[in-house]
């Protein structure tokens, strides 16, 4: 055969196969867009200048996942495309084409088809590029203009890639040309299994057992704040994982056994187009079904973490730091000098503010009992604060009675919150000592720190315990803190400026909420845009998968309804069945999946400080319609397979 006919054949085969896997490709150059786009973002001026290089390093990283996704995707749907065409194969060797010549045609319109993605590809993401950079820069709040740039090293990093994955899936096919026999080829498509009768108390034990580790994860990780925290992580995620595959291999299989064993066999139209085609591939599906849920547990839960990080930012710091500027005394430092001076500026700038001044009383604190001293030494600092004088700063607060306390401590509050209320504390100096009782642990701090517990009192029992500890020794216990306020909050990005200005210049200290927020916010907004980007590729890679398994699967029972067609079952009727098939399929590892996020979210819920249940819904909400619209995809292409039928 020449090859000109060679070619011919590869274009002939090519546009047979290309509007059967037309989401293939375009998952494919999907991928390519992705990553190009990261590849873009990593080397572009704009993005390095802004973080002095952290961020391109972050794309980095996120390009090698990236990577990682994309290349397990195509190599997989790759062998899913060589099982779905192993007739065709077989039959290029029946009619006296060589495995050598075969697996040439198979190379080469692979090579034509990963060229026509990286081409499409890279001209669409040089084309979005801008819209993904815009994006960016408004996720971590950057409102300057913004220019991009054509980078050839993202294009020739992009080439290099898909070059190698192209090579990866080209041994794919040499392999699957050269290791299946003829007969193979032409039975890969009907391989199945017979569901056996499984073993009663083999079946039982392990199906309660999966269960049972799936439980015994879901009660660990809501205990998992101790010394053994990492050990912790590893255990539930390895009983979740055995859990769960347990529960597709032996517990479902016994469940759709039983099924069929009540109905004697005969299970209706309905059940045979969903149960019995389930049953046949229960062991096959097993490992991909209990991957799928897996893995998009993992990716549920760090698309929910990541937005509940970003959606509660300013609610966050602003627990951290409740008073917009603040400066402390310290031994070698005048605060008030600095709050003074800061002040000055902002009148010269006509920015309107409040100021107080607040006094804190410096001791050492001993936690008496409590959970929070199996992770960290009872003994710390203490500031104890008087209520009237937060009152009178604009905190909101009053203590119920005269020999309480509450308690702020926002480095440590995820550990202090599952401490049992109240506790005691002994204060202490020297050979002075009083005890406290704790009756609130509220979130954040009552003044502006990076870290210290402080100890808000009655005033009354506040100057009680600033005679009984302060003397002449050790009046440098009394320090104070000055707080101011912008009154106008547009106001408040040129007041932090200024606050910059004066700590470059005079080497000051204090606390600026607004620099605090604005960082928090460029860190998380750069996270999310990450985490959801390795997301949108994760979801379209498993969505995809399950897609041209379905596809299959759905050309390997075209037979089936043709003849139940030909015996006068309507589209609809056959439809029926169907769905309930790809209610299972696509509706199972989501339910899973989303299940077991929802116990990894409330794991973790330890490290926020506000409520995190609605960005959380909200995340899982989204990744969740857009699975489904995979589902739709598959239904569709059931229905057009079952009216071509006939």
């Amino acid at each position: 055969m020449t090859a000109l006919t060679l070619f011919d054949l590869v274009i002939r085969s090519m546009r047979k196969n290309i509007k059967h896997y037309y989401l293939y490709f375009f998952a494919l150059i999907l991928s390519v867009v992705l990553y190009f786009v990261f590849a873009t973002l990593q080397h572009d001026p704009s993005v390095v200048a802004r973080s002095g290089g952290s961020m391109g390093a972050a794309f980095k990283v996120a390009g090698i996942l990236l990577l990682f996704i994309a290349g397990i995707f195509v190599v997989y749907a790759n062998a899913i495309f060589l099982k779905r065409r192993s007739r065709e194969i077989g039959l290029y060797q029946l009619i006296g084409l060589t495995k050598g010549s075969v697996s040439r045609l198979l190379i080469i319109e692979n090579a034509l088809l990963s060229a026509g993605a990286l081409a499409i590809g890279i001209g669409a993401g040089i084309l979005v590029s801008r819209v993904f950079l815009l994006l960016l820069m408004k996720l971590i709040g950057f409102d300057g203009f913004i220019e991009v740039t054509f980078s050839t090293a993202a294009v020739i990093q992009t080439v290099i890639v898909f070059l190698g994955i192209t090579i990866l899936t080209s041994m794919q096919m040499l392999v699957a040309v050269y290791r299946n026999t003829l007969l193979g080829l032409f039975n890969a498509e009907k391989t199945g299994e017979h569901p056996k009768k499984p073993k009663a108390f083999r079946s039982t034990f392990l199906a309660i057992l999966g269960m049972a580790l799936i439980a015994f994860g879901y009660w660990l990780s809501g205990r998992m704040l101790n010394a053994w925290l990492l050990i912790n992580m590893i255990v539930v995620l390895a009983s979740t994982i055995l859990g769960t595959y347990l529960l597709f291999r032996v517990a479902i299989s016994w469940v759709l056994y039983q099924i069929r064993k009540r109905k004697q066999g005969h299970l209706g139209l309905y059940n045979s187009l969903s149960l019995a085609p389930i049953m046949h591939r229960m062991k096959g599906n097993a490992n991909s079904l209990t991957i799928i849920t897996v893995l998009s547990a993992m990716t549920l839960t760090m698309l929910a973490g990541v937005y509940s990080l970003y959606y509660s930012t300013e609610k966050e710091v602003r627990l951290i730091y409740p008073f917009d500027f603040s400066f402390d005394d310290f031994w070698y430092e005048d605060g008030q000098g600095s709050a003074e001076k800061f002040i000055g500026e902002l009148d010269k700038q006509e920015i309107t503010y409040t100021s107080a001044t607040v006094e804190t009383l410096e001791v050492d604190g001993e936690f008496e009992g409590g959970s929070v001293s199996e992770l960290m030494s009872n003994s710390f600092g203490a500031k104890i604060i008087s209520d009237k004088q937060l009152q009178q700063a604009g905190v909101d607060i009053q203590i119920p009675h005269s020999d309480a306390a509450y308690l702020y401590d926002a480095s440590i509050y995820w550990l202090l919150k599952t401490m049992e209320v109240p506790f005691n504390v002994k204060l202490s100096n020297a050979e002075i000592e009083s005890d406290m009782k704790v009756v609130k642990v509220n979130e954040g701090n009552a003044l502006n720190s990076a870290a210290a517990t402080q100890l808000i009192v009655k005033d009354e029992f506040y100057q009680e315990l600033k005679a009984l500890f302060l003397n002449d020794e050790n009046e440098w216990r009394i320090l104070n803190t000055y707080a101011i306020d912008v009154l106008e909050r547009d106001q408040l990005a040129e007041a932090s400026a200024i606050f910059k200005r004066m700590n470059e210049e005079d080497e000051q200290h204090g606390f600026d909420y607004y620099s605090q927020y604005a960082s928090g916010m460029e860190n998380n907004g750069l996270f999310i845009f990450i985490s959801g980007f390795l997301g949108l590729v994760f979801l379209i890679s498993t969505g995809s998968i399950l897609y041209f398994k379905q596809m299959t699967e759905a050309e390997q029972e075209k037979s089936s309804y043709a003849t139940l067609r030909q015996l006068g079952f309507t589209v609809q009727d056959i439809m029926r069945g169907i769905v309930r098939k790809q209610v299972f399929v696509f509706g199972l590892p989501l339910l899973i999946g989303l299940l077991h996020s929802i116990f990894a979210i409330k794991a973790a819920s330890f490290m926020f400080m506000s409520d995190i249940t609605l960005p959380a819904s909200i995340a899982m909400g989204i990744y969740a319609l857009i699975y489904l619209v995979f589902a739709f995809l598959t239904v569709g292409y059931y229905r057009k397979t079952v009216k071509a039928a006939l």
